[in-house]
């Protein structure tokens, strides 16, 4: 073990990415955003929190040598937190916890109660999962008002609206999770409550089914639907019907995904206490009403070793780390700050924790095991199984130096001999998107998600060619490694086209839409075997897939046991920008990152002169600082040449900024900058959010963004048959998306669609572990 004064003295070994993200997001800043921290004096101030605890418990505890410990393992990027434990920890500001499921009964009281615990939970930086399954049928009667019920979905909106209101942790908009009981009589327009993409945009949804219903499903049967307060039968319905529905939002949009709920509760350890019946925001962890659960992940890539050029796993060194991070975890739920006291009590009645994984795709790189084969699916169980393993035990040990925990008396556990243990579930595979580009690896047990793609440096300014490190190694070993190969790759292209790709190299370096669902699911399956929680995972179809190849991953996951499935089809969301994976001219010049990392040249820009007579329109839209006014002016060929906007009086604030904004885009547009690239820029920038005629206004910069759009669209300013207008373009708004994607059908290209970064703006969201994440600056929309 290394000791704390050689730590202290040692540089982390970061990539240049990890240290972009965490000077971006997670290093502390004076008030004059200044930078006050180094990532070792971070991960000091985290482990000295959380070693602060060991005081609690007398001669059990040694402050000093966990401190040591602590330290060691996040130092050397063998684990990682999750991201509120690293933010908050020794600041005395926030919860250290990313998960939580609140409570929500069928009164006007309780759910009013319950909208103002989630406003501070998610003050505080967590993100909140919901039970609708209480609340009463739309319609049904009030005694006490002797009206009409609202119904859940109903109240689903009001969470919403208050979840738009508060930004986590003053880091990231609200995640959320709703799941309705499939037995519910509501449940269709629950599963259909979020066609209209942009409502409840803040919302991740899913029903939880029961095996009744599977069953139904399978044998093509109804099912009944029942009150929820007196559980009696109101009426039956077709499974299939239910189950269509379920999958047609799912192969839209990704949208309902499903709990299976009764595999849950089977694997629930305190039945004595309730059942679960909600998730968090990205369904990983099942959880009580109140309860909380704080995260960390092992990087995965840090135990394999080589001895006469054979590669293995170093699973004493991995059994060492296991213990740490399993009494880490435990330590931090009384390290933690509560915004709820409910919260804390149930969180230290059951004290679950999360410990998981990250970085398995590039483990199994390591030691040249192709993610979807029967050898990757071996090493995936015998990984989890052995982690399993020593969590139990470092939690049986746990529960001998500090006791059970609290409500262990009628537990599953109560009832097993030489089971007492200090925590209820003790893992779970959560995102990692964020802590996964510090650790400098793969997230969470997805496969890789790209070998190569375009980065833009939001610190530097710089764009780069960001290469898979494993890959690099690979090919330049193997003969083939070339800057056409890359650039082929980072425009869209895939290695199994290749002719001068190796068979043995196209096998080994598979990415996750190069990976059938069904491997998808098995890989999903053999890790839930030992996971007492759940599994975060994306089961990845291509934009060809059809409803019943969606259908048929839904019956394969309830199979083989998983407690839920999230899918995402390539290209299903509407507000996305649209690229044609075009390679670019061979000639151009792209910079690698892992190489040179040399800035790529542009031109001077000049300004146009202006036309003495130019038409345009102009546009109200209605936002949180009033009605804004946007006139755009074209040129003689058509497109954007200046941008004028009014907003209130002249002289405030408001205005100044406004019109410092116009100048700007009207200079850019007069230079000859594209109109999307502006667009890019000023889209997703947030003041105080608000709704105008169905779309999401986040500030007076947002609304010129979204104007702008809508009229190069509308003025057939950019060909939508090609990627060189749209690649840049960011989020569409209303019907211009709509007429994009007609158009974009007859083309003769592949698109592919993508959704640009709302908080950097030139990043590119991915669709992993049931969340979004930008791999330039580490905006993750649910981690």
């Amino acid at each position: 073990m290394y000791t704390k004064d050689h730590l202290n003295s040692a540089k982390m070994d970061l990539t240049e990415n990890s240290r972009i993200v965490l000077e971006k997001r997670y290093l502390r800043k004076n008030s004059d955003g200044e930078i006050i921290e180094t990532p070792e004096k971070m991960f000091e101030r985290v482990a000295s929190a959380i070693a602060e605890p060991e005081n609690l418990y007398g001669d059990t505890g040694d402050f000093s040598y966990w401190q040591g410990r602590f330290y060691e393992i996040m130092h050397t990027l063998e684990f990682v937190p999750n991201s509120p434990t690293i933010m908050n920890a020794g600041t005395g500001a926030g919860t250290l916890s990313a998960c939580f499921v609140m409570g929500l009964d069928d009164s006007m009281e309780d759910i009013m109660t319950t909208a103002k615990e989630t406003a501070m939970v998610q003050k505080y930086g967590g993100g909140t999962g919901f039970a609708l399954s209480k609340i009463r049928p739309k319609g049904n009667p009030i005694s006490t008002t002797h009206g009409q019920a609202c119904g859940p979905v109903s109240v689903l909106r009001h969470l919403s609206s208050v979840s738009t209101l508060v930004t986590q942790g003053g880091k990231r908009d609200g995640a959320n999770m709703a799941v309705m009981d499939v037995h519910h009589p509501d449940i269709l327009e629950f599963i259909e409550c979020k066609q209209e993409e942009g409502q409840i945009h803040n919302f991740n949804i899913s029903v939880g089914v029961s095996d009744e219903f599977m069953n139904a499903v399978k044998n093509g049967t109804s099912y009944e639907l029942r009150d929820p307060e007196s559980g009696e039968v109101v009426d039956k319905i077709e499974a299939s019907l239910v189950f269509d529905k379920v999958i047609e939002g799912a192969w839209r949009n990704g949208e309902p995904g499903v709990i299976f709920l009764d595999k849950v509760n089977a694997d629930n350890p305190t039945l004595n206490i309730g059942k679960m019946t909600a998730t968090n925001p990205c369904g990983e962890q099942p959880l009580l009403p109140y309860e909380s659960c704080n995260l960390g992940s092992i990087n995965l890539t840090k135990f394999v070793i080589e001895d006469s050029d054979v590669k293995s796993l170093d699973w004493d060194r991995l059994k060492e780390v296991v213990h740490v991070s399993t009494r880490f975890l435990d330590n931090v739920i009384d390290a933690n700050v509560y915004s709820v006291d409910k919260i804390e009590n149930m969180t230290k009645s059951t004290r679950k924790i999360g410990l998981g994984v990250m970085g398995f795709a590039d483990m199994l790189v390591q030691l040249n095991v192709p993610y979807d084969s029967e050898e990757g699916l071996s090493l995936g169980r015998k990984l989890m199984k052995f982690i399993r393993s020593e969590s139990d035990e470092m939690s049986k040990t746990l529960a001998s130096e500090r006791g059970v925990f609290p409500a262990f008396e009628g537990s599953k556990y109560d009832s097993t001999d030489g089971f007492e243990v200090r925590n209820a579930c003790r893992l779970t595979v959560a995102p990692t998107g964020t802590i996964s580009m510090i650790a400098g690896c793969s997230s969470g047990i997805e496969p890789l998600f790209a070998l190569c793609y375009h980065k833009h440096n939001i610190l530097g300014g710089e764009s780069l060619l960001y290469v898979d490190k494993g890959f690099e190694k690979v090919a330049k070993e193997g003969g083939f490694y070339s800057q056409e190969l890359l650039n082929y790759l980072a425009d869209g292209g895939s290695l199994q086209e290749r002719d001068d790709v190796p068979d043995w190299a196209k096998r080994l370096f598979v990415t996750s839409s190069d990976i059938s669902p069904e491997m998808h699911v098995r890989m999903q399956a053999v890790f839930q075997e030992s996971v007492d929680s759940a599994i975060s995972k994306t089961i990845n179809f291509p934009n060809s897939a059809s409803d019943d190849d969606v259908r048929s991953a839904y019956l394969l996951a309830w199979e083989l046991s998983c407690k839920g499935i999230t899918v995402y089809r390539a290209g299903s969301r509407d507000a996305e920008v649209l690229t044609a994976g075009k390679e670019k001219d061979s000639s151009e010049e792209n910079n690698v990152e892992s190489t040179d990392n040399t800035n790529l040249k542009s031109e001077m820009l000049t300004e146009r002169q202006r036309p003495k007579v130019l038409s345009g329109v102009t546009e109200r839209v209605r936002t949180a600082h009033g009605n804004l006014f946007v006139t755009i002016n074209y040129n003689e060929e058509g497109k954007p040449f200046e941008v004028f906007a009014s907003l209130g009086k002249a002289g405030s604030t408001e205005s100044a900024q406004l019109e410092a904004i116009t100048r700007l885009t009207t200079m850019s547009l007069r230079a000859g900058v594209e109109p999307s690239q502006i667009i890019q820029h000023l889209q997703g920038i947030t003041d105080e959010p608000i709704w105008d005629k169905g779309s999401l206004v986040r500030s007076t910069p947002d609304a010129v963004a979204q104007v702008l759009s809508r009229h190069l669209l509308k003025n057939n300013s950019i060909d939508v048959n090609t990627s060189s207008d749209v690649e840049q373009l960011g989020l569409f708004v209303g019907d211009s998306t709509e007429e994009v994607i007609k158009e974009s059908e007859s083309s003769e290209e592949v698109l592919v669609k993508k959704l640009a970064c709302p908080d950097c703006s030139i990043g590119v969201l991915v669709h992993q572990e049931g969340c979004l994440r930008c791999a330039d600056c580490g905006y993750n929309k649910c981690e």
